[in-house]
């Protein structure tokens, strides 16, 4: 007689309940801090630069923090190892909050780049942490419900960073949004203790292993170079930019794959799914990048105000949100897969409804027609994302893999955000005419990027054999 295990599924009761709150809060909040800082400057820099002056630096304040984001993706399964769940994340949350206070006391915009680079730094590291300690501060049947909430971070801070630097930028308190920062950042950092286990709560044997420098200095060049593309206005420089960056990544798979302790685990380069799994992640990923231009274009093509625009670009994050709540709670094994496989066909389909849409002088009802398209694209990524994630860290030939295999997803999901909106910048700055032409272009051309998914998607539910 064979007895059959099953796994319990776990619900979101348990998830939020008084046994892994505070996990939960602690594990959603770090991804919320990133995510939030991510966009915060959208709305507030036009007030710091009044204030400091920099404009010929506007651009890099999202270029550094983006960079120096990657750079520390790759670190996360290092430093977890070295110093376990709770010291990881009382570092990272230390540095982003003097980071934050940086920026909330730069005289000059130099500094604020300096500042914002350390942010960078620290939210690099939070929000790969996220994932990272999911597998070990909570059990197997939460995984899912976990990378859910932890995911749909990223929406919430696409829909909060912009409200909330509006906010302090229209009362002229730039510097209290990065000061709200800081003070958010010590009330998780007093969870931390109670909340996550240590490095022998954890059960991690390995004391320390290497940080991979090489895949750190070949990930970082890639996203500069990407992120900076779209500065020149010379068609040649921004192909060789772009260029370098695919390069980079390229080699980058190259030394990784042969490196003792990579950022990306052994089996992202074997014969099973997770290697689909990862680029499906990233596809999607990228093509939310088309977002950032979304309030600019409801501004110049619908006459709306910044505060009405940022609600528009918002539709995705909120599309985001509930796509991740409700596909999480889904049972069936081949309903999951179905849904997985046809998230990034829902994605273009939204993208593609915005770009037949676009037109300069659009009516009311117009714009309704682009805050839904957006919402359908935001579903696109929530339906799959939490499955997505949750496959990543249990498919891998060696459950040894499992750290890494989740720290990886950070990492995958960083550099293709930071490819996406350097794309994004190339597409606008090329076609920009003064009208609709490089809306329809963006999201015409990252509906296409989106349609490319299906071929990884497709294959990502697959079981090792």
């Amino acid at each position: 007689m064979t007895e059959t295990a099953t796994t319990p599924a776990g619900t979101w009761r348990e998830l939020l309940g008084p046994k892994n709150l505070g996990a939960a809060t602690v594990l959603a909040g770090g991804v919320a801090l990133y995510a939030t800082n991510e966009f915060l400057t959208i709305s507030l820099m036009p007030s710091a630069v009044a204030d400091i002056g920099g404009q010929r630096l506007y651009a890099w304040v999202t270029t550094v923090y983006l960079v120096a984001s990657v750079v520390a993706a790759t670190t996360v399964s290092a430093t977890l190892m070295r110093f376990g769940p709770r010291l990881s994340y009382l570092l990272a949350l230390s540095v982003f909050g003097v980071g934050s206070v940086w920026c909330a006391t730069a005289p000059t915009m130099e500094l604020l780049l300096a500042g914002r680079t350390v942010q960078g730094l620290a939210g690099g590291l939070l929000a790969g942490l996220g994932y990272a300690v999911i597998n070990a501060a909570l059990p197997e049947y939460l995984w899912t419900r976990a990378s859910a909430l932890v995911s749909a971070m990223w929406g919430v801070g696409t829909l909060l960073g912009p409200a909330a630097g509006g906010l302090f930028a229209q009362y002229s308190s730039w510097r209290w949004a990065f000061g709200a920062l800081a003070i958010l950042t010590a009330v998780i950092a007093v969870l931390v203790p109670l909340a996550l286990p240590t490095r022998r709560d954890a059960e991690v044997d390995v004391p320390s292993i290497p940080v991979p420098v090489w895949s750190l200095l070949l990930l970082g060049g890639a996203a500069l170079a990407v992120s900076v593309a779209g500065v020149p206005h010379d068609a040649r420089a921004t192909a060789a930019l772009l260029g370098l960056g695919a390069v980079l990544v390229g080699v980058f798979l190259v030394v990784d794959r042969r490196t003792a302790a990579g950022v990306l685990p052994p089996s992202a380069f074997g014969r099973g799914p997770l290697k689909w799994i990862y680029l499906t992640l990233g596809v999607l990923m990228a093509a939310t990048m088309a977002d950032m231009y979304v309030p600019l274009f409801g501004q110049r093509l619908a006459g709306l105000t910044p505060v009405a625009a940022g609600f528009l670009g918002a539709g995705l994050a909120i599309g985001w949100t509930a796509g991740e709540l409700g596909s999480a709670s889904m049972g069936s094994p081949r309903a999951i897969r179905r849904v997985v496989a046809l998230a990034p066909a829902v994605m273009a389909a939204g993208l593609a409804i915005g770009a037949v849409t676009m037109r300069a002088g659009a009516p009311l009802a117009v714009v309704a027609v682009w805050a839904v398209a957006m919402l359908i694209t935001g579903v696109g990524v929530g339906i799959a994302w939490p499955h997505l994630s949750a496959w990543a860290m249990s498919r891998v030939a060696d459950p040894a893999e499992g750290p890494t295999a989740a720290a990886a997803i950070n990492t995958v999901q960083l550099i293709c955000g930071a490819f996406g909106a350097g794309l994004a910048g190339v597409v606008v700055n090329m076609t920009d005419d003064g009208g609709a032409a490089p809306a329809r272009w963006l999201l015409a051309g990252f509906a296409v990027l989106a349609a490319l998914g299906l071929v990884a998607s497709t294959r990502s539910g697959r079981t090792i054999a």
